[in-house]
C-alpha cells in the first residue's frame, strides 16, 4: 500500500521592498521616481558640462520636476520645490563652468574623439552662435537649445572665451533657465488639477519647442551655405 507523500511546505517569501525596475535615461519621470531632486543635479551636471550627456532631456526633466512639486498632482512621485530648485541650478551652473574648464585645458580633442554626428552638428551651431551674438549673448542662447547647450561650454573655453565672462553670463543664462522651467512646470501643476496625467503630451510639446531652436539654426546655417555656393 503506498502511502500518500506531503506535500513540501511552502517557502517563506521575504517581506521586503520590491526590486527597482530599470531607469530608462531618455524618459524623465523615470528618472525623477529613481533619484529624486538630487538626480536632477546630476543629470544636468552631465548634460551641460560632459560631451557625453548630450541625450539627456534637460528641458523635460526640470519641467516634469516642477510640476511634480505641485500639490495638484496625483502621481506617487510627489518632489519638494525648493530642493528641485536647489539641485537644478547647482547641477547647471556647476556643469557648465566644468565644461568650460575641460575645453580651456584640453581644446578641440574633446570634439575629436566623437564620431556623433549630431555632436559635431551642435558644435557648428555653438561656433555660429559665438561668431554671430558675441560671447556673451551665446552663453545665455545656448541654455535654451537642446546640444548646443552641451558642446558650446567646452567649445568656449577651447576658443578662448575669457573666464569671467563665460562665469557670469553662464550663471545668468544658467540660473534662468533651469528655475524658469521648474517654475513654469509647478505653476501649471498648481493650476491644473491632475495634470500629471497628461504627463506624455506634455513631454512632448517640451521637447518639440525646444527643437525649434535647433531647426531654425540648422535651417539658417543651410541657407547661408547655399548662398555662398550660387
Amino acid at each position: 500500500m503506498l502511502l500518500p507523500i506531503a506535500a513540501p511546505p511552502p517557502v517563506p517569501v521575504p517581506h521586503g521592498p520590491a526590486a527597482p525596475l530599470a531607469v530608462n535615461v531618455l524618459d524623465a519621470t523615470s528618472l525623477l521616481s529613481s533619484f529624486g531632486a538630487l538626480g536632477i543635479a546630476v543629470i544636468l551636471f552631465a548634460e551641460t558640462g560632459l560631451l557625453v550627456g548630450f541625450f539627456l532631456p534637460g528641458d523635460s526633466l526640470l519641467f516634469t520636476a516642477g510640476l511634480l512639486c505641485a500639490s495638484g498632482t496625483s502621481g506617487t512621485v510627489h518632489l519638494t520645490l525648493w530642493q528641485v530648485l536647489l539641485s537644478s541650478v547647482a547641477g547647471a551652473l556647476l556643469g557648465a563652468q566644468t565644461g568650460y574648464v575641460l575645453g580651456r585645458h584640453g581644446g578641440p580633442a574633446l570634439l575629436a574623439r566623437t564620431k556623433s554626428a549630431r555632436l559635431h552638428e551642435g558644435a557648428a551651431r555653438a561656433t555660429e552662435l559665438l561668431d554671430r551674438y558675441g560671447h556673451a549673448k551665446a552663453v545665455v542662447l545656448a541654455r535654451f537649445v537642446p546640444v548646443v547647450r552641451t558642446v558650446l561650454n567646452p567649445l568656449a573655453g577651447a576658443l578662448g572665451v575669457p573666464a569671467h565672462t563665460f562665469a557670469v553670463w553662464q550663471v545668468a543664462g544658467g540660473t534662468v533657465w533651469s528655475a524658469g522651467l521648474v517654475l513654469g512646470g509647478y505653476a501649471l501643476g498648481s493650476s491644473v488639477p491632475h495634470v500629471d496625467t497628461y504627463l506624455l503630451p506634455i513631454v512632448a510639446v517640451i521637447v518639440v519647442v525646444s527643437l525649434v531652436p535647433l531647426a531654425r539654426e540648422v535651417l539658417r546655417g543651410r541657407r547661408a551655405r547655399t548662398g555662398e555656393d550660387m
